[in-house]
């Protein structure tokens, strides 16, 4: 008895918040630069003792994902091996992920469940301060995103990667990445925001009609010169707080993701995002893969915005 106490007592010291990625969807795949932050808002914690119905089912959940984790241990590219007996036995005494993030919304559900398996029963477990001072970012990415692959057929492990460093990544290409300090919050008025579309997104079906639109040379060639482009600008500016070039860039990348993510995008949205390309009064993209869940939302005045986008709540995540 004193065991599970000291055990459980542990595990509810770990909170694993969600993640936004403010720039990088898609492009990041074709090595775009890329930038994803925590988003405490959201956050998950195991648990022991499922004694209801969502904990039962996340219990069980978890059992489902055990199996697969057997397998990943067996192959040599999977350093870190999971300790899956332990995982196993914890499961037995009721371990559940209770977690306030959305599952299909781009704010890391999956990941942050990944990052606290990780965390807890990876037995060659790179730390995260380990994974920042010796170069080993890419390393650890990797090994995340094997674990993710259950849930999403494919995964980068940037989500779980954010969710268990807790720290700002930005990507400069696929095996470079650095941890960095956000600007600090202003008090101009701008900011940027989640506009919730009501609706889970699947990551899977959306990847697989970019990878198929990749095979258009027009489309590729837009994603390696104007997406780029556009998107690295936005990095840039963002970094340095200077936003008179981040929104400048910002309406050409809201555009251009307009015109040749049409399937990403929920129809319902299709008018509004025009219209903030047409007023400038606030420039929408993607969060993540799209297709439903969170859109995200740049705007010089937050008040002005609001007016427009007034059927939709507004989840402010950085002002400016």
């Amino acid at each position: 008895m004193g065991q599970n106490a000291s055990t459980s007592e542990k595990i509810k010291n770990s909170l694993y918040y969600g993640k936004v990625l403010l720039f990088g969807e898609y492009g990041i795949i074709q090595d775009s630069m890329g930038l994803s932050i925590p988003y405490q808002n959201y956050r998950g914690i195991l648990r022991f003792q499922a004694n209801d119905v969502t904990s039962e089912h996340s219990n069980q959940e978890i059992f489902k994902y055990l199996e697969f984790l057997k397998e990943l241990n067996q192959s040599p590219e999977f350093t870190s091996k999971i300790n899956t007996q332990a995982l196993e036995d914890d499961l037995q005494k009721g371990l559940w992920f209770e977690s306030s993030i959305p599952q299909g919304f781009g704010v890391g559900s999956s990941g942050a469940l990944v990052a606290a398996l990780y965390d807890r029963y990876a037995e060659q477990k790179i730390s995260a301060e380990t994974a920042a001072s010796e170069g080993k970012l890419a390393l650890l990415k990797a090994e995340l995103g094997r674990m993710e692959s259950y849930f999403h057929g494919k995964s980068s492990g940037l989500d779980p990667l954010i969710c268990y460093l807790n720290f700002p990544v930005l990507i400069r290409s696929k095996q470079e990445l650095d941890t960095v300090g956000l600007p600090e919050e202003g008090t101009a008025g701008g900011a940027i925001f989640l506009l919730n579309s009501g609706a889970p997104g699947k990551t899977q079906p959306m990847v697989e009609i970019f990878m198929d639109k990749l095979k258009n040379d027009g489309f590729r060639n837009m994603i390696k010169t104007q997406f780029k482009k556009y998107n690295d600008a936005c990095i840039e500016a963002f970094l340095k707080g200077d936003t008179q070039p981040l929104f400048q860039n910002l309406k050409k990348l809201s555009g251009l993701v307009f015109e040749n993510f049409q399937p990403m995008i929920p129809h319902k949205f299709h008018d509004l995002w025009q219209k903030g390309l047409e007023t400038n009064s606030y420039y929408l993209k993607l969060c993540g893969s799209g297709g439903g869940g969170y859109i995200l939302g740049f705007t010089h005045d937050l008040e002005a915005a609001k007016k427009h986008l007034s059927a939709y709540p507004i989840e402010v995540i950085h002002r400016f």
